[in-house]
């Protein structure tokens, strides 16, 4: 079978048998990447037309209390300038963004654990007391059920916890003992079950990655059927000890981003900051391979280059309205349009929990 005739079975079927999948992720040629972006937009196009979303990004604290090997803000980076944005600092982003048209805010930490049950309530509250037509999703890491629970009754409608990589030995080579993946998978499964819109994700072309581990979380992602997936290159960071570690490439992340379309043609998928990072046109070519979502950043300009996951990370200078404008532009020149309501994921609601075997 070629890999044009593969794409065409993904397409259609929505997942492939794990030989075949390989095939594809080993075997690509330029042609085959061409016909497999253009399907990708193809079945974006059919589910949300020319839109790309817009999510206000608000980056508000960069102490985190983990230590994965390869993050910037891990608990052991001395040389890490730490910060936490004011309840206040927060509904102010809130409010400018509001101004600038957006409709969903984004709040995204380390796991610090200043930031109580009681405080992220308080500020989900506000936020949603304030703008009552907006969205407002969380992404501040692994918690106990009863916090999830907490959120959601304070009008938290979304959570982002990447899984990063599915397999128990490659998550163990990132992380530190006191982490695992099946906890990480247990938040998965309490979130969903509570309510939430739910994002799971991988890092591509991390430190051990093979494609085996590649397949095991596309076949992970498709069993757990997330409203959201985000995906973006592995960037090393000089003060971690992966600083030697070659980065994931454009080519990867692309190709990966174009086959999680295919097999999740109405998920929302971002085209991330990190992509944006590795190449000057990464996350139109994100848009162009079958991502629908952008997330400017509303944090103060003065905080920006503080939350630094990974080295070069792009737009640290800009102002909240010189990003919005500059995306909006972005997008206008490759032919699509800048959503910046709710835009709600199309992803049937009914729960799809995984279950440790792949379906193919």
């Amino acid at each position: 079978m070629t890999n044009q005739l593969r794409i065409d079975r993904l397409r259609r079927e929505g997942t492939l048998p794990r030989e075949e999948m390989r095939r594809l992720l080993t075997d690509m040629t330029e042609e085959d990447a061409q016909v497999l972006y253009e399907a990708a937009r193809s079945v974006r196009e059919a589910a949300y037309g020319k839109n790309v979303y817009l999510r206000g990004l608000i980056e508000f604290t960069n102490y985190c209390r983990n230590d994965c090997l390869y993050c910037g803000i891990r608990r052991s980076n001395r040389k890490a300038q730490r910060y936490r944005l004011t309840e206040e600092e927060i509904l102010d982003c809130c409010d400018k963004g509001y101004l600038l048209g957006f409709r969903t805010f984004v709040l995204q930490g380390g796991e610090d654990p200043f930031f109580t049950d009681e405080k992220i309530c308080g500020i989900v509250s506000r936020i949603r007391a304030r703008h009552p037509d907006c969205a407002v999703t969380l992404s501040i890491g692994e918690r106990p059920r009863e916090s999830y629970e907490a959120f959601f009754a304070a009008g938290a409608e979304r959570y982002l916890l990447r899984h990063e990589t599915i397999r128990p030995e490659h998550y163990r080579k990132l992380h530190p003992r006191n982490l695992t993946i099946e906890n990480r998978v247990r938040c998965l499964r309490d979130l969903r079950e509570i309510g939430f819109q739910v994002g799971c994700g991988m890092m591509v072309g991390s430190p051990f990655q093979t494609v085996e581990e590649v397949l095991d979380d596309l076949y992970f992602m498709r069993e757990f059927r997330p409203h959201m997936i985000g995906i973006g290159p592995f960037i090393p960071h000089a003060d971690t000890p992966f600083h030697d570690r070659p980065a994931g490439t454009l080519e990867e992340t692309l190709h990966l981003l174009a086959i999680i379309r295919l097999m999740h043609p109405r998920v929302l998928l971002p085209a991330t900051t990190a992509l944006g990072t590795i190449h000057p046109l990464g996350r139109e070519m994100g848009i162009q391979a079958g991502a629908n979502v952008v997330m400017p950043n509303l944090s103060p300009a003065g905080v920006r280059d503080k939350y630094m996951l990974y080295d070069g990370k792009i737009c640290t200078g800009d102002e909240a309205a010189e990003c919005r404008r500059c995306m909006e532009l972005r997008m206008e020149k490759i032919g699509y349009h800048v959503e910046v309501g709710r835009g709600d994921s199309l992803v049937n609601r009914e729960p799809a929990l995984y279950s440790g075997k792949e379906k193919t």
